[in-house]
């Protein structure tokens, strides 16, 4: 069996979407014949936004798991404002007060690429180990945090050997990325490791059409063969049992993060109209997960705090239930630049549950495109509040005349981890 190593800073017991991607596709290179070595970080020293221990049933048992230290010092912003961990991009910060703009200046100028930059060493250290050891020659670098790359960078050059990088989201472009309010050399610096990794990786991964124009984008050195696209998905395994069927109430979900970046306004002000129109069926917005307090108090000001209902995060087998509990779905892309690339990995989940989403963001975007290809629902742009408000009042009276809202085509089953895999495996062999 072909060895490949893994290095990856989220791995069960951590929970939250940064897990998922490499957890699946590991999980299915293992059936695929891989002798699979990952190395992360250790439960009791990492910095994880939240744990999920259910994600543990899918790391393969084959698999060789090494787990590190780290040295983070940047964890001391937990202590600070009282939490047991913090998400890369403190994105349910409202209003930061000194405080909290005092450690994202820290953050930015101090600890490059990422807060998370003290684990490199210790992985390095326990790659090299394996190499030597097991005879590896690729090695599969995932992120962020974007200091696992460096990882991969210094074991390419240490042992010449095959270096892929998979990377989800943006490094220097991400939405974020102004918060940290970066002087111009750690600017400098940052946007020099990113164009390394873009450079020296023998292959770059990534999850959307935009995202792999914008990191081609940054060199003319990168050939446009060398940068795959591997979407996010969802896993059949995930989806086999409906055990939860929609109720009484018209029930509108939405799972994960929901930051002040994402602007829910359009959408609550549609509600309000859907809810005015008296459909005779209560209509409620099911936010599971962690939305920003300001998005309770822009409900308040509508006068439909009273239609929402709150869910802390769930361990995600328990949020597949949600979903089968829903009557539709409520996608949100961010109003950021290159916002056109943001394919959120619950959109494939979504689309798994066959519930029709209501989405809003570019409508020219790799989301709106993926929707409509699928059937799966609609994308609307944030000036079309009234249309909103129509496809949910029509969403409502199916249900209410007994017709079936659930999606019937199979089309998105094209996303599903498995073909990822499959996907990823014909990367791995392809020739240097």
């Amino acid at each position: 069996m072909k060895k490949i190593l893994i290095i990856t800073y989220y791995w069960p017991p951590s929970g939250g979407a940064g897990v998922q991607r490499v957890l699946k596709f590991s999980k299915y290179l293992a059936q695929l014949g891989y002798e699979l070595f990952i190395v992360t970080v250790d439960e009791n020293a990492a910095s994880y936004p939240s744990f999920d221990k259910t994600f543990e049933k899918d790391v393969p048992a084959s698999a060789t798991v090494v787990r590190t230290q780290t040295f983070e010092p940047f964890n001391a912003y937990s202590r600070i404002i009282g939490r047991r961990s913090i998400p890369t991009g403190f994105s349910n910060e409202s209003n930061p007060g000194l405080v909290q703009k005092a450690t994202r200046f820290i953050r930015g100028n101090f600890f490059i690429p990422d807060a998370r930059r003290g684990w490199v060493r210790y992985a390095v250290k326990a790659a090299s180990e394996l190499i030597r050891k097991e005879g590896i020659d690729t090695v599969i670098c995932t992120s962020p945090p974007h200091s696992a790359q460096l990882a991969g960078l210094v074991l390419k050059k240490k042992f010449n050997i095959r270096y892929i990088a998979d990377l989800r989201d943006p490094w220097t472009d991400i939405y974020y990325y102004d918060e940290f309010m970066h002087l111009p050399y750690a600017k400098n610096i940052d946007k020099s490791l990113e164009l390394k990794v873009l450079e020296r990786s023998d292959a770059i991964v990534t999850v959307s059409d935009e995202l792999r124009k914008l990191f081609l984008s940054k060199s003319r050195n990168i050939s446009p063969e060398k940068i795959t696209v591997i979407h996010n998905g969802f896993d059949e395994d995930d989806f086999r049992n409906e055990s939860t069927a929609a109720g009484e109430d018209f029930v509108i979900s939405y799972t994960g993060t929901l930051a002040d970046s994402y602007e829910p306004e359009v959408f609550l002000r549609a509600l309000r109209k859907v809810i005015q129109s008296q459909t005779g069926i209560k209509v409620v917005l099911h936010l599971i997960g962690s939305p920003s307090e300001s998005i309770m108090r822009k409900a308040e000001e509508l006068s439909i705090a009273d239609c929402i209902r709150l869910t802390p995060t769930v361990p995600h087998e328990k949020s597949v239930e949600m979903l089968f509990a829903s009557d539709a779905l409520w996608l949100l892309i961010p109003r950021v630049k290159d916002d056109k690339g943001i394919l959120t990995g619950k959109l494939f989940e979504y689309l798994a549950s066959r519930k029709p989403v209501i989405a809003i963001g570019p409508v020219d975007g790799d989301a709106a495109k993926i929707i409509e290809e699928c059937g799966a629902g609609k994308m609307f742009s944030r000036d079309q509040e009234d249309q909103i408000a129509d496809y949910i009042l029509r969403l409502i009276n199916a249900k209410v005349n007994g017709s079936k809202l659930d999606n019937a085509g199979d089309t998105f089953k094209k996303y599903s981890r498995r073909k990822q895999a499959e996907a990823l495996a014909g990367i791995i062999e392809q020739k240097n």
